[in-house]
């Protein structure tokens, strides 16, 4: 897959169209717009025509990609039928390829991207793969925000001040394996996390395991098969309890709205340090009561989660694919921990009197699938999570579906009336993205206008 610069065609006069119409890239890496068919979406696999309420303009920071060996699918508002694309409108001669957005950190996604795949085609990178389209002289994606927090917006961020405050710290703690190790992250995987480190604000990465417990096909840090290229390097070493706490404490103790987390997507599973983490919590809460110290986890070690609570630890956030244990074990690939151990992960917190919130990959079609629906409303209830981060999942639908042997059971219900639903069986639930800061004298959140 290939990132291109975005183009529309201004040489052709388009059909009014009340909906989006249907992009494509060209055989130069060109995106266009179709003359008249109308742009589409799919469900796990399943293609469909987004309601009007579903299409915003594209949010800034957001990115458009060509799909290889993609065909793309509109409809014909004429012929009452969807349509693949095989060739190019303007030149038949010309082969094409499906596009699809990757949209800006805080929204999630309503409807995947549609397309056929060809035969031969190679499985997609870990991006999420939103439809989008071109309406009223711009981009349009089937997404809507879900949190007004503006940690990670695009246009908070002062590069040429990341890079200076990294060569600052790079240089003064040199002794410190985790500085060059998030100076990394930061520079050159354009970690938002790691940016907000070194602009002092926010929530600050802290990554400790080079370990983990699970074999998710869709991580982000090791990828053992080759088949599906890792989008960054996992940390290689166990950093000390005072390596972790030299970059925690000052964060929490001056950082606007203070957040420190274990559990990176540059590491394996942080439960596996229960040790370390513990001695680093201590020794941050010696020093400062201010901000959330939090654990990014898979929940699969309820004993250490309750030791960590015992010494400090503030909140945890447990990732989960889906609340059926057979698709669950299927992506997730447990090893040495079953799945009842996530609730008794965030039963543990609750019973300390600590804040628990779900990671919950979405991917519309089977996120919001009516019995998956059923069975994330009897997690909640058992559970007792204060809040769903509606995240959108990181990875190829079709092969994904696929690998977990997916079937489709009951009717698909929509991402947006999932949400809905929540908000109205469990009116104390929140729905977000991002880990909240619990103190309040850390300061007041950047929201969106």
């Amino acid at each position: 897959m290939k990132r291109k610069p975005v183009r529309r065609n201004t040489t052709r006069t388009t059909a009014p169209c009340r909906s989006p119409l249907l992009l494509y890239a060209d055989e130069k890496g060109r995106i266009l717009e179709h003359p008249r068919l109308e742009a589409t979406g799919a469900d796990a696999g399943r293609w469909c025509r987004p309601s009007v309420a579903d299409w915003i303009p594209l949010p800034e920071g957001s990115e458009v990609f060509r799909l290889p060996m993609r065909l793309p699918v509109g409809f014909d508002r004429r012929k009452k039928r969807f349509e693949v694309l095989s060739r190019d409108p303007y030149d038949p001669r010309r082969s094409v390829n499906a596009v699809a957005a990757f949209v800006a950190p805080a929204h999630t996604q309503l409807h995947s991207a549609a397309y056929q795949t060809l035969p031969g085609a190679p499985v997609l990178p870990l991006f999420a793969y939103t439809a989008v389209g071109w309406m009223d002289g711009g981009f349009v994606t089937t997404a809507l925000r879900v949190d007004p927090d503006r940690r990670q917006d695009f246009t908070t961020f002062d590069l040429e001040a990341v890079q200076e405050n990294a060569r600052r710290r790079l240089a003064g703690e040199s002794h410190n394996r985790l500085i060059p190790h998030l100076a990394k992250c930061a520079l050159t995987y354009a970690c938002p996390a790691a940016r907000n480190l070194f602009l002092n604000r926010w929530e600050a990465p802290l990554p400790t395991s080079p370990a983990c417990n699970a074999r998710c096909l869709g991580c982000i840090s090791l990828q053992e098969t080759g088949e599906i290229p890792a989008s960054q390097e996992r940390i290689r070493f166990v950093p000390t309890p005072e390596e972790i706490a030299a970059v925690a404490v000052p964060h929490l103790k001056t950082a606007p709205r203070a957040v420190v987390s274990f559990g990176q997507g540059c590491e394996g599973e942080p439960l596996l340090q229960g040790d370390t983490l513990r001695e680093a919590v201590r020794i941050m809460r010696r020093e400062t009561g201010r901000g959330t110290i939090n654990c990014n986890t898979n929940g699969s070690l309820p004993d250490v989660v309750s030791r960590l609570v015992g010494a400090g630890l503030d909140s945890i956030r447990v990732s989960i694919n889906s609340c059926r244990p057979r698709y669950y074990n299927a992506y997730y690939n447990p090893r040495g921990y079953r799945f009842d151990d996530l609730k008794r992960s965030i039963q543990a917190v609750k019973a300390a009197g600590g804040f628990a919130s779900l990671n919950y990959f979405v991917l519309p079609g089977f996120s919001d699938e009516a019995s998956e629906a059923a069975a994330l409303f009897d997690f909640v209830r058992e559970t007792g999570v204060d809040l769903i981060q509606m995240r959108n999942f990181n990875i190829d639908p079709e092969w994904l579906l696929e690998a977990i042997g997916h079937r489709r059971e009951g009717k698909v219900i929509g991402v947006r009336r999932l949400m809905q639903r929540l908000q109205d069986e469990f009116p104390g639930l929140r729905l977000g993205y991002f880990n909240p800061c619990l103190d309040p004298d850390a300061g007041s959140i950047l929201t969106h206008p």
